[in-house]
C-alpha cells in the first residue's frame, strides 16, 4: 500500500501530553504543521510557550472537548503507572489511564485523524503481561485503525543516550507496519569495544547500574521516590566520574541548549528542568517517524501469528478483524541508523561526583551480586577516598 495525498503537503498535527515539545519539534523538523498542544504541567507549558509561541496550548486533556481537523494525533502518555521505576499499578492507574482520553477524542472527531502515534516506556510490553499495550491496540482496532508497535532506541538516531521507548502507530488507511517497522530486520549495531566513556546510574548499584559504553543510560524524570537525578559518566582515560550538565542533557534529547530555561524561575528550578528533560520524547526519533509518514511505502512487513494470551513480542502489527502478527527484531532503529557516541558529542566538563556519592555507590555495588569491571572498581575506590 502506498501513501497518497500526504506527499507534497504538510500533515496537520495535534499533540496530547506534550511535555516540553519533543513531538512538536520533531514533527516540525519533518516538515509538518502543529496546530495544537495539550499539557497540564505548568512548568512544561512555560517551556512550550517560550519556544513554540505559534502553537496553542490547551491545559488539560480531561477537559478538552474535541480535536481540530487534523491528520495526526501524537501522545507520549504518562508512564508513572507502567514504568519500571514507577508505581506499576498498570494501565488503570490514575496517570497512565489518561490514555483513554486519546480514544475519547478520536471517537468524537467528525473526521478521524489518519494517524495516531503513541509513546511510552518499553517496560509496558512486560508489566502485567503487556496489559497496557493490549489495551491500547484493542482500542485502536475498535476505532478502525490498523496498528503496529516496536521499541526504538534514541542511540540509534545519533544521540549517545541509550533510551528504549515503545512507539505505537495507528493508520486509518495506510499500512502501519510498513511505516513503523522499517529497519527491524537489519543487524544490530556493534557497541564500541574500548569506550573512552561509560555512563551509569550512580544512585543505583544493587540490582543494576545502567552500564552504557560511549553513552548514558536513559535520562529520567524521576523514580518511585520522585527525585530526578542525572546519570554519571566514567572517564576511563582520566579515571574520574562526573555528571552531565543540564545543557548537555537537553542536547541528549535532541533539543537546543537552553530549551528549558523558561522553568528556571520556578521553585527548585534546576530540579524541575531535569524532570522535564527526563520525561521528554527524543526529537530525532520523532523526526524520523515524521518523515516516514510522508514517504511512499512498499507492502507490509511479514509476520507470524501469536496467541492472544502469549507473552507479547518485541514488535507486532494487527488491526480490525485481523490476527495479530509478531515480527522478529534485530535492530531498534532504522536501516540507516548510526550509533551516537559520547566521545564525539562534545560534552561540557560536568560536575564531579562527590566522595560521599562515590563511597555510597561503591559500597552498594561491591555488595551486589553483579558482574564487576575491575578497572571501574579501582577508579571508584581511588576517587571515593581521594
Amino acid at each position: 500500500m502506498e501513501h497518497s495525498d500526504a506527499i507534497g503537503r504538510p500533515l496537520r498535527v495535534v499533540s496530547l501530553f506534550s511535555g516540553i515539545g519533543g513531538f512538536e519539534v520533531g514533527m516540525r523538523k519533518a516538515g509538518h504543521d502543529v496546530l495544537l498542544a495539550c499539557e497540564n504541567d505548568p512548568a512544561a507549558r512555560l517551556v512550550l510557550g517560550r519556544n513554540l509561541p505559534g502553537i496553542d496550548v490547551a491545559p488539560d486533556v480531561t477537559s478538552l472537548a474535541g480535536l481540530p481537523p487534523c491528520d495526526v494525533v501524537t501522545a507520549g502518555w504518562p508512564c508513572q503507572d507502567i514504568s519500571l521505576a514507577g508505581r506499576r499499578s498498570g494501565i488503570r492507574g490514575k496517570n497512565s489511564g489518561l490514555v483513554d482520553h486519546v480514544f475519547r477524542l478520536i471517537e468524537r472527531a467528525s473526521v478521524r485523524p489518519r494517524y495516531v502515534l503513541l509513546e511510552n516506556v518499553a517496560f509496558a510490553l512486560d508489566l502485567a503481561g503487556g496489559e497496557a499495550v493490549r489495551h491500547v491496540t484493542t482500542n485502536l482496532a475498535r476505532l478502525g485503525y490498523r496498528w503496529a508497535y516496536r521499541v526504538l532506541d534514541t542511540r540509534m538516531f545519533g544521540l549517545p543516550q541509550r533510551r528504549r521507548r515503545l512507539f505505537v502507530l495507528a493508520c486509518r488507511d495506510d499500512d502501519a507496519a510498513s511505516v513503523l517497522l522499517e529497519g527491524v530486520g537489519h543487524p544490530a549495531l556493534d557497541l564500541p569495544a574500548d569506550p573512552a566513556f561509560v555512563g551509569f546510574y550512580w544512585t543505583e548499584g544493587t540490582r543494576g547500574l545502567g552500564w552504557a559504553p560511549e553513552a548514558i543510560p536513559p535520562l529520567k524524570g524521576g523514580s518511585n521516590i520522585g527525585i530526578p537525578s542525572p546519570p554519571a559518566i566514567w572517564d576511563r582515560t582520566a579515571g574520574t566520574f562526573h555528571t552531565p550538565e543540564l545543557r548537555d542533557a537537553e542536547r541528549l534529547q535532541g533539543f537546543p541548549e537552553g530549551w528549558t530555561e523558561a522553568a528556571i524561575s520556578l521553585r527548585n528550578g534546576d530540579r524541575q528542568r531535569w524532570r522535564l528533560v527526563g520525561n521528554a520524547v527524543s526529537v530525532p526519533v520523532v523526526e524520523w517517524l515524521g518523515h516516514r509518514l510522508a514517504t511512499t511505502r512498499a507492502s507490509s512487513i511479514e509476520g507470524r501469528p501469536f496467541p492472544s494470551g502469549a507473552k507479547l513480542p518485541r514488535a507486532a502489527w494487527g488491526g480490525p478483524g485481523e490476527r495479530s502478527m509478531a515480527v522478529d527484531v534485530r535492530r531498534e532503529g532504522s536501516s540507516a541508523s548510526t550509533l551516537g557516541s559520547l566521545s564525539e558529542f562534545g560534552l561540557s566538563i560536568g560536575k564531579p561526583l562527590s566522595r560521599r556519592a562515590l563511597s555510597g555507590f561503591v559500597a552498594r555495588y561491591e555488595a551486589a551480586p553483579l558482574r564487576k569491571n575491575a578497572h571501574f572498581v579501582h577508579d571508584l575506590r581511588l576517587r571515593s577516598v581521594a
